[in-house]
């Protein structure tokens, strides 16, 4: 029958305490690792809407509460053909708009507007995509396509971007353009002929306060 030395038990003790302190630390550099990846997004929301830079200004845009991410089903078509989940744009702001192929006036202008508040943000701008979600399989017209060929144009189910997007009691999501964070959350709403410049201070205030995207 084997016996253990007093001075190899001396050493076995403490084992049981050092793995403790081992998964403690491991839990908080778990912790700490989520809270560095979700710290910009809520840094940004804090500081924009709760801390409201430069005085005390308010948005723009209508804030979208409760938060409503791009939904998993929401499927978009290019002009390839393919198939893909909206969500799959995620990574930057997205300023979208909805409407049929053939592009009215009022689409025309909503086109334009995005390009131009996407142009005025200066190296900024390749944190932002414009998006252009048709609801129909109408042809798109030459020359829309040419003044915006850097816009994403991809069909979607109306009745799907309907469900996700928000208009209000006397406007349709066509009426709209909307922006949505990196993260995938429609973040908010501008209203239905709106001013230019005031979006482009929504978002470039939005661009220098936030480093995601």
């Amino acid at each position: 029958m084997s016996t253990q030395s007093p001075r190899s038990a001396q050493v076995a003790q403490p084992a049981a305490p050092q793995a403790q302190a081992a998964r403690r630390r491991g839990r908080w550099t778990l912790l700490l690792i989520v809270l560095i990846c979700g710290a910009p997004i809520a840094i940004s929301y804090f500081t924009y809407y709760v801390i409201k830079p430069k005085g005390g200004t308010t948005s723009y845009g209508a804030l979208i509460e409760p938060q409503r991410p791009i939904p998993g089903a929401l499927l978009v078509t290019g002009d390839d053909g393919h198939e893909v989940p909206l969500g799959s744009l995620k990574g930057r702001w997205l300023m979208i708009s909805v409407n049929g192929g053939a592009c009215d006036e009022a689409c025309a202008k909503k086109l334009y507007f995005m390009r131009q508040v996407r142009a005025t943000q200066g190296p900024e701008r390749e944190r932002i995509v414009t998006v252009w979600l048709r609801t129909d399989d109408a042809s798109v017209p030459e020359k829309v396509k040419g003044a915006y060929a850097d816009t994403r144009m991809l069909r979607v189910d109306p009745a799907a971007v309907a469900a996700w997007l928000p208009a209000t009691d006397t406007t349709k999501d066509t009426d709209h353009i909307y922006l949505v964070d990196p993260n995938g959350n429609l973040m908010m709403r501008y209203p239905a002929n709106p001013d230019p410049s005031k979006i482009k201070q929504d978002v470039t205030k939005l661009l220098k306060w936030s480093r995601i995207g």
